[in-house]
C-alpha cells in the first residue's frame, strides 16, 4: 500500500539495533553494512485512497544510508 507522511514523525523509539534485527543480514547486503536500528514512531499518513489516518510506522534507519523500508504497523484512530 501506498502512503505519505504528512508532517513529522512524533514519539520516535527505537526498539532493535545491530544483531537484534532478524532482518540485519538482508538490510546489510541490500543496502550497506552500518549500524541498523528499527524504529518506531507516530505519524500522519496519507494513504493512497486519500484518506488521512494517524498510524504507529516502523521503518529501519542507519547512519549515512537513512530510513529505509517504512510501513504503517496500525492505525490509531
Amino acid at each position: 500500500m501506498f502512503f505519505e507522511v504528512l508532517g513529522q514523525i512524533q514519539n520516535i523509539e527505537t526498539f532493535a539495533h545491530g544483531s537484534e534485527i532478524r532482518e540485519v543480514g538482508r538490510l546489510r547486503r541490500q543496502y550497506g553494512i552500518a549500524n541498523w536500528r528499527k524504529r518506531k514512531g507516530i505519524a500522519t499518513v496519507r494513504l493512497s485512497d486519500g484518506a488521512i489516518r494517524l498510524a504507529e510506522i516502523h521503518w529501519y534507519e542507519a547512519t549515512g544510508i537513512g530510513k529505509r523500508e517504512v510501513k504503517i504497523k496500525r492505525y490509531l484512530d
